[in-house]
């Protein structure tokens, strides 16, 4: 069978192995595709790997060969499943490979806005300790995040790792998810309450814009925004004018509306943002896992018995 790798790039910058897919038959491997591409690309491949390229029902009606799509993510709503379940072709996706890299992204932000590590090395990179009467001097204001309250939105296993690590550092930890458990709140209420927040929901018609205008007015002075989760969570607009403000303190989020983001959003020139570009989930580790789910649920498909089926 031959076996099409659409956007490759993300998940093996260089320091993994596609060889694996020799053992199935002929296969390609494209660092990217673009819509222009994809007919060239696509060919007359049975088997896909994907992660970001759009299969809407028009698409699908034109590779008539495809016979099994592996999602090299947790979502999949770049996959018309209906038409894909119509036309009998099998959907895997990757539950759960980058959870904990996640959890560790999202302190590694909070740290950052916290402690202030980058700015220290930067300065003491430039000279500034050696030239330094003192024996040591700080940049800009540090504080610990240890008896402060942290805020969850959405609490699945990202959610459910990221309190832990929170307690541990000694955080107070209020939860608000679509589940509703005993020590819940509601969202009103961990507005208020909350010295950090951060999002780790789904986006939804429900969520999508959650993080607006008349949200941010609940929040306490300063507050701090942490979103590892998806970039439409929150208003752009509404929110870089908070943080311009000085209403909300730090906002530090490794997702946009948009990616890559557009050269205007006003995220990207707003005060006190930490933005990284959409790599919570990629450390090594990570990666690794989910090129291991990707190999296994392709086999699984071949052997008769697909794993992680989402349709």
């Amino acid at each position: 069978m031959k076996t099409v790798v659409l956007d490759g790039r993300p998940l093996n910058p260089g320091d993994l192995s596609w060889d694996w897919l020799g053992e199935i038959g002929e296969y390609k491997v494209y660092d990217s595709t673009t819509p222009e591409e994809l007919e060239e690309h696509m060919g007359d491949a049975e088997i896909i790997i994907n992660n970001k390229v759009v299969f809407d029902k028009s698409v699908i009606e034109r590779f008539p060969n495809i016979k099994y799509m592996g999602i090299t993510a947790t979502g999949y709503n770049i996959i018309d499943i209906q038409e894909s379940t119509k036309r009998g072709i099998v959907v895997t996706n990757a539950p759960a490979y980058s959870t904990m890299a996640v959890a560790q992204h999202t302190f590694a932000l909070m740290l950052e806005i916290f402690s202030k590590a980058a700015a220290h090395i930067d300065s003491v990179k430039r000279g500034d300790w050696a030239n330094s009467p003192d024996f040591c001097y700080t940049v800009d204001r540090v504080n610990e995040i240890m008896g402060k309250t942290l805020g969850i939105i959405g609490c699945g296993s990202i959610g459910t790792n990221v309190a832990a690590i929170a307690r541990a550092f000694g955080m107070n930890v209020l939860i608000c998810s679509r589940t509703k458990r005993d020590g819940y709140i509601e969202l009103d209420e961990l507005l208020e309450k909350s010295d950090v927040i951060t999002l780790h929901c789904p986006q939804t018609d429900k969520t999508k814009g959650i993080i607006n205008k008349d949200a941010i007015s609940h929040m306490k002075d300063g507050v701090v925004i942490i979103n590892t989760a998806r970039g439409g969570l929150v208003k752009d607009k509404d929110l870089a004018d908070a943080l311009n403000s000085g209403k909300v303190g730090a906002y530090g989020a490794d997702v946009m509306s948009k990616e890559p983001p557009e050269k205007d959003n006003p995220l990207i020139s707003a005060k006190n943002t930490y933005i990284t570009p959409h790599i919570a989930w990629a450390s090594y580790e990570a990666r690794k896992r989910l090129m291991d789910i990707t190999r296994d649920n392709l086999m699984s498909f071949l052997n008769g018995s697909p794993k992680n089926k989402v349709n």
